[in-house]
């Protein structure tokens, strides 16, 4: 069904509120077991961890390149939507910032497995590459000029270049159990601290 404009011309209708919290859900759920179980982690698992049956998942993303793509865009809007909430209600920027970065790492940690899966689709991923750095390059730049700002960090870091050093350190970090990727990005921030 549809409903029409002032002009009387059919708009397609929205999806129903409830339509969307269970997409949402689903999207959030799928983020979290593909941090923990990888993207290939089985559909049910998704499922089961979004409250959902199979069916519904399908509903939504006929293949898993069209949940993985829709996850990847989900966490990009996370990430970009919290870096101001974080700079609102954190203690100090700088705060923000770590807990902002946390969130990015949680966020790559997804996306190493996204090229495996989209691998034939070389186009798509470029597009989303670029929806990536367009959402969340000015977000990371605005809380380091906020931390800046503040005298908590050095005024010399690019977002480009810190978001690109904390996602080399996330290479891996899912195939080595005994490398602590977190802990490395840790102190890669605690080290954007001014020199005393």
């Amino acid at each position: 069904m549809s409903t029409e404009d002032s002009a009387g011309k059919a708009q397609p209708r929205s999806k129903r509120a409830d339509a969307v919290r269970n997409q949402q859900a689903l999207l959030a759920a799928a983020a979290e077991v593909f941090v923990t179980s990888g993207v290939e982690a089985p559909i049910r698992e998704i499922a089961a961890r979004a409250g959902v049956g199979m069916g519904t998942i399908y509903r939504h993303f006929p293949t898993r390149a069209d949940l993985v793509t829709a996850v990847y865009r989900h966490q990009i809007e996370a990430c970009a939507e919290a870096g101001p909430r974080l700079l609102a209600a954190a203690d100090s920027p700088f705060a923000a910032l770590r807990q902002w970065i946390d969130l990015f790492v949680d966020f790559l940690v997804t996306k190493h497995g996204l090229a495996g899966v989209l691998h034939s689709d070389s186009a798509g991923f470029e597009t989303l590459h670029t929806y990536f750095l367009d959402r969340l390059l000015p977000v990371c730049a605005d809380l380091l000029r906020a931390a800046a700002a503040a005298g908590e960090i050095r005024s010399d870091i690019e977002a480009y270049a810190l978001m690109r050093g904390v996602g080399n350190l996330c290479i891996g970090a899912g195939s080595d159990p005994r490398y602590d990727a977190r802990r490395l990005v840790g102190l890669l921030v605690t080290g954007l601290g001014r020199p005393r």
